[in-house]
């Protein structure tokens, strides 16, 4: 036997010998004798289809922007995933949405030279009818007040407007806090703040109108004015990331650059040296189309009339595929139900997802639901909603319902160690003001519990962002956490007692709030003289009432 073969023998036993570790070390050690968790986590560990789930959703289908083609396609491959595992789905329509084709964007700076820019329509933008549109530049002035910007309309007519502030630095705070002197720094900081002030919403540049997302009110009185288009940047705090929202412009296009382009062409633009751009640009708007909830269901045996209910939105903004956002959690809620209807098929309850669309618009799915479905909000003993990207739970814990959690808390501790030790029980917690889905229920008091994942850097790299893609999803803790919440589900089904609707008293709780952060500030200001407060930095009062649901839009309702 030669020594090139004796090597390859000795790695191939190293990375045996390796692999048995881990997985004696990654050996999970069950509190009860529970046959069915240990085969849930048999199925969902071992035999996870979370990789192929998601390269067909975000690769192959792609985002799901509410009422377009593609989120159609993708709800109907959705149930046919849920009828080929022999469970009941289907697609229930809700109301109507302003429907819209992407296609392809091209966007070139002609002059002062010569580039191709990092540039991309926002949803819902008009394109160039099939020619190229070519203009210069201008940049919204700071006005001093409404009537000025009128008097200034006639000088954009023809033009592309550049309504973004212009970004000091494309570099992330990180790097101004490692490498940069304090006293660049702070001038820096200084700077980048009154920027922010001068351009932010509702009153951009003292026109009196807002940009919102994209374009917002601001785009329609622009285009009314007879703007070629406007150009917007939304950078987030991470390198090469930026925002990609909407509009509800008709006729000029909005298009987004990266913040480094968008830098480059407002410097031009600002120093007289007349950029002129090529946009190509292509799209078309559809007008109102029908938009449906996803829904899938596991018939409970025992009491079929009470449900365990999972939520995440479908849905989501089109600059890139939408995978953390909320790709991942779709994927883990049809994984729950693949391994439930594989290891607990006959459960005491039932079991029901809900893949939301609308979400991104104003938890438009979630509410119509609820406000269609009364039944299912009356007889819901728990609700798993999962949206806060790729990142393992390690945060779990009730909305409000102090005897719900009483519960939640024996569910939690019948789980394996290997899951328990990660996640930090949180307690009866409180009610939010909105964010996710399961506001839509828990607002109308459906017991609700909060699945808080490692973060990941979402909020700066993927959240919402062009950056928002397939290689960004961690399986690893995709899979743990379709195992986790598979698990959850079961207990919860098979709890014999049903969960109260009691609420926690949100006065009392303002009041305890109230009072702890003014012992805090007594005992800072007894060390440290105060330096005054502002609306920036002041924390806002705590809610003193539940939050009250509000009404799902059953059409496009423009949010400008």
């Amino acid at each position: 036997m030669n020594l090139r073969r004796v090597s390859a023998i000795l790695a191939a036993l190293s990375v045996a010998f390796a692999e048995r570790t881990l997985a004696q070390a990654a050996a999970p050690t069950f509190p009860t004798d529970d046959a069915v968790l240990r085969r849930i986590w048999s199925v969902g560990m071992d035999s996870s289809r979370v990789e192929q789930l998601a390269g067909r959703l975000l690769d192959s289908i792609g985002p799901r922007l509410n009422g377009t083609a593609i989120q159609r396609n993708a709800q109907n491959w959705l149930v046919s995933m849920y009828k080929s595992w022999g469970i009941e789905a289907k697609n229930e329509r809700y109301g109507t949405w302003r429907g819209w084709r992407r296609g392809t964007s091209h966007v070139d700076l002609l002059s002062p030279r010569v580039r191709t820019l990092e540039a991309t329509m926002v949803g819902f933008s008009p394109g160039t009818h099939g020619k190229p549109l070519v203009a210069s530049t201008i940049i919204l002035p700071l006005f001093g007040d409404s009537t000025q910007f009128v008097r200034w309309l006639p000088q954009a007519r023809g033009k592309l407007v550049l309504v973004s502030a212009p970004p000091l630095s494309c570099r992330p705070t990180a790097d101004w806090n490692e490498f940069a002197s304090p006293e660049s720094r702070q001038r820096y900081q200084a700077r980048a703040a009154d920027i922010a002030d001068e351009w932010a919403n509702p009153n951009v540049r003292g026109t009196g109108y807002s940009m919102a997302l994209g374009g917002g009110a601001l785009g329609l009185r622009l285009e009314k004015a007879g703007v070629a288009g406007i150009l917007t940047s939304r950078p987030k705090d991470a390198y090469g990331t930026r925002e990609i929202f909407e509009t509800y412009n008709t006729r000029a296009p909005a298009v987004s650059l990266s913040c480094e382009d968008y830098g480059l062409v407002f410097r031009l633009t600002e120093r007289g040296d007349d950029p002129r751009l090529r946009l190509e640009l292509d799209s078309k708007l559809l007008g109102e189309q029908p938009v449906s909830n996803t829904i899938a269901t596991i018939p409970g045996t025992e009491k079929p009339n009470e449900y365990v209910l999972l939520s995440a939105h479908f849905d989501s903004w089109d600059g890139s595929s939408g995978a953390t956002d909320n790709g991942t959690g779709s994927i883990l809620m049809m994984e729950v139900m693949r391994i439930l209807k594989q290891v607990y098929p006959r459960p005491k309850r039932t079991i029901r997802v809900g893949h939301w669309t609308g979400e991104e618009v104003g938890l438009v799915g979630s509410r119509a639901y609820r406000e269609d479905h009364p039944e299912v909000v009356a007889g819901t003993q728990a609700l798993f909603n999962q949206d806060n990207g790729t990142g393992r739970i390690e945060r779990f814990g009730g909305l409000g319902f102090p005897n719900a959690t009483e519960r939640a808390r024996t569910w939690f501790d019948k789980l394996p160690d290997v899951l328990r030790a990660g996640v930090t029980f949180g307690g009866v917690g409180a009610p939010g003001l909105g964010g996710s889905d399961d506001f839509s229920f828990y607002c109308a008091g459906t017991p609700a519990f909060a699945l808080g994942g490692v973060r990941w850097n979402y909020g700066n790299y993927t959240w919402h962002t062009d950056r928002d893609t397939y290689d960004k999803v961690v399986f690893d803790d995709l899979r743990s956490n379709a195992t986790l919440v598979a698990m959850l589900v079961y207990l919860a089904s098979e709890d014999p007692e049903r969960t109260s609707r009691t609420r926690i008293d949100m006065a009392s709780r303002a009041d305890s709030i109230l009072a702890a952060n003014a012992a805090a500030a007594a005992a800072t200001n007894a060390t440290t003289p105060p330096t005054g407060s502002t609306a920036r930095n002041r924390p806002a009062p705590p809610p003193r009432v539940w939050p009250s649901c509000g009404e799902a839009p059953r059409k496009t309702r423009p949010r400008l």
